[in-house]
């Protein structure tokens, strides 16, 4: 599948569904609630991605700092900075995805269907799938350098 032309649809459709509901909104609520709605729902989304986002990155460190792959953590990070991008973008379709991305049961439900599509791999001591390599015999040293012989540089 070519990705260009569902790039292309993706930016050309969200912003018409995003038209479309804040014409039918409009005209439910009028345009002062309607414009107060958006702009709550980006300032209310910001403070919880924040909230989360800070919550992320000490679990991040603590897992480091212990030894644990922080791959749903890592992810998880990048489901709160796409959405707080989304939650910023005045529209309530944007907001809604951005919101469902606030939700740890969702990402973690997205997390293990993404885990079935990728493979993987850790180097280091550990060695991986295949469990602790056995160590390497050590090989010739080479030292790059440059070198010029002294008794040339003699005018003797």
């Amino acid at each position: 599948m070519r990705l260009f032309p569902v790039l292309f649809a993706v930016f050309l459709a969200i912003p018409l569904v995003e038209i479309y509901i804040l014409i039918e909104v409009g005209q439910v609520l009028g345009a002062p609630l309607t414009i107060l709605s958006v702009v709550g729902t980006a300032l209310l989304g910001a403070v919880l991605a924040r909230y989360q986002g800070m919550v992320t990155v000490t679990r991040l460190y603590t897992q480091l700092n212990t030894g644990e792959l922080p791959g749903q953590t890592l992810f998880d990070g990048a489901c709160l900075v796409f959405a707080g991008a989304l939650l910023l973008t005045p529209g309530f379709f944007t907001d809604a995805v951005g919101f469902a991305l606030l939700t740890p049961p969702l990402r973690r439900w997205a997390y293990r269907r993404l885990q079935h599509h990728l493979i993987v791999r850790t180097f280091g001591s550990g060695g991986g799938p295949g469990g602790p390599r056995e160590p390497e015999e050590p090989g010739p040293t080479t030292i790059e350098g440059e070198f010029r012989h002294r008794d040339s540089d003699r005018d003797h």
